[in-house]
This record gives structure tokens, sequence and C-alpha cells, in this order.
């Protein structure tokens, strides 16, 4: 199956700083172009455990005793590493957001390039999609998704328009949202808020900001001291908690400080975010929003 070369390929697995016989988790191994160089790097006693929630990731599973390739959500990571007896692990590395495969399949709803039903899912197997939060939200609702994650400034007009939209009937495809939307996409930034409007309904769909809530509070549970994070964010809704866990080892708020004014944090980020070079973008386009940060468990 066709998946697109890996971003910060090289800059995310040195992150992970390596032992050859070390555990490794990558927590979405789409293509598996991360695993393939994790395991590079790894000796004949080193094993590298994979999560995708997607079937069709499935496909590309890597015949190597070193390996193993779980079927399950990152926000999981606990209670599936648990079940394979693996209580602690050297480095996790995750490359969030929408896989190139996925965008690719027009049938799959998550590119703003395909006329194709509402759909949205990263886990098939599940019933929720785009059609249920397009259709079924109330405008209370609809606001709230498109102001939180798809930061637009007009989620009001564009909520209360959908909601009325829908009394002909429901909005089943892609192109009838557009339709649908018109009035709030002028032509010359019709790309950039139609991909942010998408962005808004796929992140409640799949649930992603609570899902990567969930996995980076678990990761404290099972690095190693020592043990690295090695992530990468292409929005602003994810870099952000990704950039605050790394720095407070919380989400909100800043942590407390003792008598000595002293802070305790469980991670310290190891250097600057990287970004992708103008040469990587150009030959992958999806890289170019692409920003990873890299921390070690104290």
């Amino acid at each position: 199956m066709e998946y697109h070369n890996p971003v910060l390929l090289h800059e995310t697995v040195d992150g992970l700083n390596i032992t050859p016989d070390g555990v490794y988790v990558d927590v979405t191994f789409g293509g598996g172009g991360h695993s393939r160089e994790i395991l590079s790097r790894l000796g004949p006693n080193g094993k590298l455990i994979a999560f995708d929630q997607d079937t069709d990731a499935l496909e590309n599973a890597i015949d190597d005793p070193r390996f193993l390739l779980i079927n399950e959500n990152f926000r999981f990571l606990k209670r599936f590493l648990r079940f394979h007896n693996v209580t602690e692990v050297d480095g996790i590395l995750g490359d969030f957001g929408v896989s190139s495969h996925q965008f690719d399949v027009a049938e799959r709803g998550f590119s703003t390039r395909f006329e194709a039903d509402l759909d949205m899912r990263m886990n098939q197997n599940t019933s929720f999609s785009a059609y249920e939060v397009v259709n079924n939200y109330s405008e209370g609702e609809l606001k709230r998704v498109f102001s939180e994650y798809g930061e637009l400034r007009g989620s009001a007009g564009m909520a209360r328009l959908l909601v009325e939209s829908r009394k002909d009937g429901p909005i089943k495809s892609s192109e009838q949202l557009k339709t649908a939307l018109r009035r709030f996409l002028p032509q010359h930034k019709e790309n950039k808020l139609l991909a942010q409007i998408y962005q808004a309904i796929r992140i409640e769909v799949n649930q992603e900001l609570d899902a990567l809530k969930e996995f980076l509070t678990q990761t404290l549970e099972v690095l190693k001291p020592d043990g690295r994070l090695s992530l990468i964010s292409y929005h602003s809704l994810e870099d952000r908690l990704v950039k605050r866990f790394m720095r407070n080892g919380m989400f909100e708020g800043e942590p407390e400080k003792d008598v000595f004014g002293r802070v305790e944090v469980p991670l310290k980020p190891v250097g600057k975010f990287i970004i992708p070079s103008e040469k990587e973008i150009k030959e992958n386009n999806r890289a170019r929003s692409a920003k990873l940060r890299i921390a070690r468990k104290l």
C-alpha cells in the first residue's frame, strides 16, 4: 500500500538516542517508515512495538521477530504494553495527524481535494463519522467545534448556516458541505478555510486532542528515567499540548514551586524544536507544517 516518505525521518529517530538493546514504541506506525529506521538501529535483542488504529496500516506490518504491531489507538498505550508484558520503554516516537495515505484515499473523506462521503474516521471500525457531526450536532456544538478545533473566526455563522442547510435534507458529501458553507468561502481563501473546517470536524470525529492528552500523560508512567519522547505535530493545537507537557508535565497552568522556589518537572526538553528543511518540504509537501519536539524523562 502506497505511503509517502516519513517526515523528519532521521531527526525524529535520532531524538530517541537509541541503544541497540532498548525497547521502543512507534505510536503512529502508518507506512512503517519511522519503524524501519528504528529497527535498522536496534541489535538482535532490541524490541520495537508499534501502534496504529487504522486497519489499512496492518498491510505494512514488518516481518521481523523484534517487531510487534498493535491495531489500537495510542491513547491505550499503557494498557496494551502491559498486556504484552512491557512495563517500561526507552523511547517513544509519535508522528501525529493524518497520514499521507489517509489523505490520498479519496473515499476516506480527509482531503478537500476529492468529492467523497463525509467520513474522516481514522479507525474505520467505529461508527461515528463526520456525517454525524455535520448533520446531528446542535448549532452550539458546531460553533464549539469550528471555534476550538478550527480556530475559525466565522464559527457562529458557519454553524448557523449548516443547521439551516440541513432542513432541506442531510449533508452527505464534501461537495454538499462546501455548497452549504459557500457564503463563508471567498475564492482567494477557500482552500485555507476548508482545511481549517476539515481539521475541526476531523479532530472532533477522532477525539484527537483528548487522545493526545491521554497518551502524553501515560508516557510518564512507561518511560524509563532518561527515556526519550520524540514527537511531530502538524498544527498549533497539538504542538501547544506537546510543548506545555514537555516543559511543565501538565497542559494548563504552571507547576508548583517548593519552599526554595524550585520546580520539579518530569521531563526536560532536548534542544529547540526542529522543522523540515526546504529540500524536504519540496520533496514532501506534507512536511511543510511539521514541528518536532524532543524531551528526556528526568
